[in-house]
C-alpha cells in the first residue's frame, strides 16, 4: 500500500476507496501513467518522465488537469509528506468520470493520482548472476510508446513468464525480438550493443535512453536496429533496462546461456549507479 496518496485535487487516506464507478480508466483503460524511482529522497530523471507523460496525454488526446509545473510539485510534495528516502512515485491520469460511452465525454475534467511507496528492488544475488528470461510472440497494439493503463497482454505476459520461472516475457515479432513485458532488451556482440529502434511499437523506456547516451559518453557502439531472435542467442552479453530494474544481466533466453562475465553490462551497470549517487547527494 502507498504510504501517501493524492486523488484528483487533494490528498487522501492511501486505503481511501476514492474512485468512480464510471471512471474511464477504470472503464476503458482511458488513461496513462508514469513511474518514478526516488533515490536519497530525489526523484531520479524526473524531468524526462514528466516530459514523456505528456507526450501521451498528447497521442489519445488526453487534457492533462494540471501543469506539468503543477503536477511536479504534486509529486514533490507527496514525497515530502511520505518520508520515504528509497521509494516510487506513481503518476496516472485519466479522462474522468462519466456516463459509461465509447466516445470522450465532453466538459469532463482529467482525473491526477499520485502515489508514493517503498520502492521495488531487484536482490544483490540477481544481479550478480543475471536472470532467465524466455520469448513470447507480439500480441499487443501498435502504439506501444503511449504509455497506457491498457497492460493485460503485458500482464499476462509477465505471468506466463513467472509460470517458467523466469524473469521476463520477452516480445518477438516476426523473428525479431522488440522489448520485455516492462522493460527493454539490449544484447552485446563484438563490443557493440544493440536494441530495438524507437518506433511507435515499443515503449520509448527512459532508462533504456539514459543508459544509450551513458554508454555513448563511455565510447561505446550503439545501434538502434531490429535484430532477429537468432542474433540476440549469439550475443555475448544480453541485459534489461526500466525504471525498477536499473541495467539487470539476463543469464538465458529460453534455451540459450550466457557468459557471467559480462565486462559491458557490469561497466555500465557500474556507470549508472554512479550516476545515480552523483544526482541524488
Amino acid at each position: 500500500m502507498p504510504e501517501t496518496a493524492y486523488y484528483e485535487d487533494r490528498f487522501v487516506e492511501p486505503g481511501a476507496r476514492v474512485v468512480p464507478l464510471e471512471d474511464r480508466g477504470h472503464q476503458f483503460g482511458d488513461g496513462i501513467y508514469e513511474v518514478i524511482r526516488v533515490y536519497n529522497g530525489v526523484p531520479f530523471l524526473l524531468d524526462e518522465h514528466l516530459a514523456r507523460l505528456l507526450v501521451s496525454a498528447d497521442a489519445i488526446d488526453l487534457e492533462l488537469p494540471y501543469s506539468i509545473a503543477e503536477i511536479r510539485a504534486i509529486c514533490e510534495k507527496s514525497l515530502e509528506r511520505a518520508q520515504l528516502p528509497d521509494a516510487e512515485i506513481y503518476i496516472q491520469v485519466t479522462r474522468g468520470s462519466s456516463p459509461r460511452a465509447h466516445a470522450f465525454p465532453e466538459n469532463v475534467r482529467g482525473i491526477l493520482m499520485v502515489a508514493v511507496k517503498h520502492a521495488r528492488t531487484v536482490s544483490e544475488e540477481k544481479r550478480q548472476s543475471g536472470v532467465p528470461v524466455m520469448s513470447i510472440e507480439e500480441n499487443r497494439w501498435k502504439f506501444c510508446y503511449i504509455k497506457s493503463l491498457n497492460l493485460l497482454p503485458n500482464v499476462l505476459a509477465k505471468e506466463k513468464a513467472k509460470n517458467y520461472q523466469c524473469h521476463e516475457a520477452v516480445y518477438v515479432d516476426e523473428g525479431i525480438v522488440k522489448e520485455g513485458s516492462s522493460s527493454n532488451i539490449f544484447a552485446v556482440k563484438d563490443g557493440v550493443m544493440y536494441t530495438y529502434p524507437p518506433e511507435p511499437s515499443i515503449l520509448h523506456g527512459i532508462s533504456r535512453q539514459f543508459v544509450i547516451d551513458l554508454a555513448l559518453r563511455l565510447g561505446m557502439e550503439v545501434k538502434e536496429e531490429k535484430k532477429s531472435l537468432s542474433f540476440f542467442k549469439s550475443a555475448d552479453e544480453l541485459f534489461l533496462t526500466s525504471t525498477t530494474m536499473e541495467i539487470l544481466a539476463v543469464s538465458s533466453f529460453d534455451d540459450t546461456d550466457y557468459s557471467e562475465r559480462r565486462p559491458i553490462t557490469r561497466k555500465l551497470a557500474a556507470e549508472f549507479r554512479a550516476e545515480v549517487e552523483r544526482r541524488t547527494t
